[in-house]
């Protein structure tokens, strides 16, 4: 997928265009069936994104300072609204996983 989307970049053809879209919502669709979002408390699924992204506390600059991230995934600080939104957003999942 990354090496049709590299092709398309660098040069117009829409047969691969329409390629990847199909293939984008066939991955998508795939995903959604098969791979459950994480489950358990939000400081836990935090940490497990992290790992799968391969992310570190530098990462996670939308959460605020290096300090601020330390706090919340030391358990000392909770997620605020604008925080749990950046994740969701960052990370495709659902708001309720960081509540």
């Amino acid at each position: 997928m990354n090496k049709l989307i590299d092709e398309v970049s660098e040069t117009e053809n829409p047969s691969i265009e329409s390629l990847i879209d199909t293939l984008g919502t066939l991955i998508k669709d795939y995903e959604e069936r098969n791979i459950p979002e994480p489950e358990g408390d939000p400081i836990g699924c935090l940490k497990y994104l992290m790992e799968e992204h391969g992310l570190k506390q530098s990462d996670l600059k939308e959460l605020g300072s290096q300090g601020i991230v330390s706090e919340i995934l030391s358990g000392q600080r909770r997620l605020n609204v604008r925080q749990i939104k950046a994740l969701s957003k960052r990370f495709n999942v659902s708001p309720a996983t960081f509540i």
